[in-house]
């Protein structure tokens, strides 16, 4: 569930809510009031600027990885390496790498808390 979801549960204000999240409603207070959920990890969790530096340092060719990593640091961040990753035709790469740094934390989370994947 969405944080507007489970507020939308606690507050009971549903006059605004669109039939399919209404349709939900059950499920997110039985969810709420059970014992069988856990939180997703968040971006705290994520923290997809750790994996922007990764992905910098792991470029073979220096200036590649100087520039990357100059563009990760400072105030918009997000948006110059997005810039740096599209000027170096690296953005395949980097939703790739990314792509499996996620699949690593979801592992992981999936681990810690005994839950089988496939």
């Amino acid at each position: 569930m969405t944080e507007e979801e489970r507020a939308l549960v606690e507050d009971e204000c549903r006059e605004e809510a669109p039939a399919w999240q209404l349709e939900m409603m059950p499920k997110i207070r039985a969810a709420l009031e059970g014992d069988r959920w856990l939180e997703l990890p968040d971006s705290f969790d994520i923290h997809e600027w750790s994996i922007m530096e990764r992905f910098s340092r792991a470029q073979n060719i220096a200036r590649i990885r100087s520039e990357l990593l100059s563009a990760v640091r400072g105030a918009g961040a997000f948006r110059t390496f997005r810039g740096a990753i599209r000027r170096l035709g690296l953005e395949q790469s980097w939703y790739q790498f990314r792509d499996e740094a996620l699949a690593e934390i979801a592992r992981n989370w999936l681990e810690e808390h005994k839950l089988q994947y496939s």
